[in-house]
């Protein structure tokens, strides 16, 4: 009866999230559904003990890498350069090639650090344009951007900004440049099958005469891109490496500045206790703000005029955009770590511990709980929050290095995530004018190239034990 308590909170949330229901609204109440059911007396010490406590938790660590990610992507937009940079890859990799151009141009506004969400909305206009010139069926345009936006350079290829790469670091004690070498494998399997599928699915298409399709009966068509004004390539694209650059100078710098741990006294009337930060466990999200904010920056610096034109209103737009997004992770956080606490809960963690494996054990729960809450920081937080230190004695026990754990549990969450109830394929959806009966098939065929990386990603550690 435990079990089917635990099973019955996470369908349930899964039903309200694939209705479109918030997540901050009904996550606690799935969580303590559960704890009812179990214990009534524990309703309240679980709500302010434990899901309040994680919740805030969370938000305490990771809100800056959310907000500052937001407002850098915003600006990135509102300058006009993310216009610049798609022209120019489309310009530079050709016309005719008009799926790899936009996986491209996706893939160096995410690894840049510009939020999934933003890339949508950026890159769809060039997308439909590109496809309608080239003639290739619009309802793959989902499946397109999903493997730019959605996969190797979100968890997978190291150093990328994106939280779900940052994540992993407060539990193992790692840095965003992870597995720098099974990372990059990774990310070329992914490319390369993905790149496969879509063209394959386009060759289909053509052969059987199937064109864009008729503009008068598709929603959301953007007016034709008709070029206009815009920011030198070069100057448009640096931002972006300045963040790259910044983000692993950073990750050097504050160990060797800091220590392992650092303290101070607040300067208060009375004897305040000192402030201790365990800098190994968060040199890694300091050095992540502290890149976003010379992207910002130099955003600022290299486009004044259009920033400061539209900087209230796109920082405000963005403030709401990470306040939200932080708000449903760490809402899921919450509900993971009641979850967990539960007794039906053990149910599940012996199951998933009966997998022998570390690194199979601690992927194949990190994806089903992504697969779970439609979405890859949720999951990956709920199943780190509950199995982590298991996660970290089975690795030691069998020799197995915490940058290998880092980018298994990063790629894993990135995996079964964009299943149909996932935020960010609904918002791809809307945003394409499409339906999931119309595009969902080549987001999925993405999201199962995905899931096998990681495990292509785990033989090759256990084949040649490169990290």
């Amino acid at each position: 009866m435990a079990f089917v308590i635990v099973l019955a909170a996470l369908c349930f949330l899964m039903f309200v999230a694939y209705r479109g229901y918030s997540v901050i609204l009904f996550a606690p109440v799935a969580a303590l559904g559960a704890v009812l059911l179990t214990d009534p007396s524990l309703v309240a010490p679980m709500f302010t003990g434990l899901f309040m406590d994680k919740m805030v938790g969370f938000i305490k660590l990771y809100f800056p890498v959310f907000l500052l990610g937001a407002i850098f992507g915003k600006l990135i937009e509102i300058s006009g350069f993310s216009k610049s940079i798609v022209a120019s890859t489309i310009k530079l990799v050709g016309a005719q090639r008009a799926m790899l151009s936009i996986v491209l141009v996706c893939a160096l506004l995410t690894y840049g650090g510009v939020s999934l969400f933003v890339v949508v909305f950026a890159v769809y206009p060039f997308a439909a344009e590109l496809f309608r010139q080239s003639d290739i069926p619009k309802r793959l345009i989902p499946g397109t951007i999903a493997l730019g936006a959605f996969t190797f350079t979100m968890d997978a290829l190291p150093g990328t900004p994106q939280i779900q790469n940052i994540i992993p670091t407060a539990f193992f004690g790692t840095d965003s440049w992870a597995a720098p070498v099974l990372g990059v494998l990774g990310g070329v399997f992914i490319l390369i099958v993905g790149m496969t599928w879509l063209e394959s699915r386009r060759r289909k298409a053509a052969k059987a005469g199937e064109g864009y399709g008729d503009p008068a009966t598709l929603l959301n068509e953007p007016p034709p891109f008709t070029g206009g004004k815009l920011a030198n390539p070069f100057v448009a694209i640096l931002p972006l490496i300045l963040v790259g650059v910044s983000n692993k100078v950073f990750t050097i710098w504050i160990p060797q500045l800091y220590g392992a741990s650092h303290s101070f006294e607040p300067a208060v009337v009375g004897n305040a206790a000192p402030v201790v930060q365990e800098v190994s466990k968060i040199a890694a999200i300091w050095a992540v703000q502290g890149a976003l904010l010379v992207g910002i920056a130099s955003v600022i610096a290299f486009a004044w005029k259009p920033v400061m034109a539209s900087f209230a209103e796109g920082t405000k737009s963005a403030v709401g955009g990470a306040l939200l997004a932080s708000m449903n992770t760490a809402s899921e956080y919450g509900f993971g770590a009641v979850i967990a606490a539960l007794p039906g809960f053990l149910v599940v963690a012996n199951a998933l511990g009966a997998i022998p494996n570390p690194l199979v054990n601690e992927a194949v729960t990190v994806t089903a709980l992504a697969g779970i809450t439609g979405s890859a920081s949720g999951g990956m937080s709920i199943a780190l929050a509950a199995m982590a230190d298991t996660f970290i004695a089975n690795a030691d026990a069998a020799g197995i290095p915490m940058e290998i754990l880092h980018r298994v549990a990063s790629m894993a969450s990135g995996g079964m995530d964009t299943l149909p109830h996932n935020g960010a394929v609904i918002t791809l959806l809307a945003v394409t004018g499409l339906t999931h009966r119309q595009a969902y098939k080549d987001i999925f065929a993405i999201t199962v190239i995905k899931t096998m990386a990681v495990f292509v990603v785990i033989g090759l550690f256990y084949a040649t034990g490169w990290v």
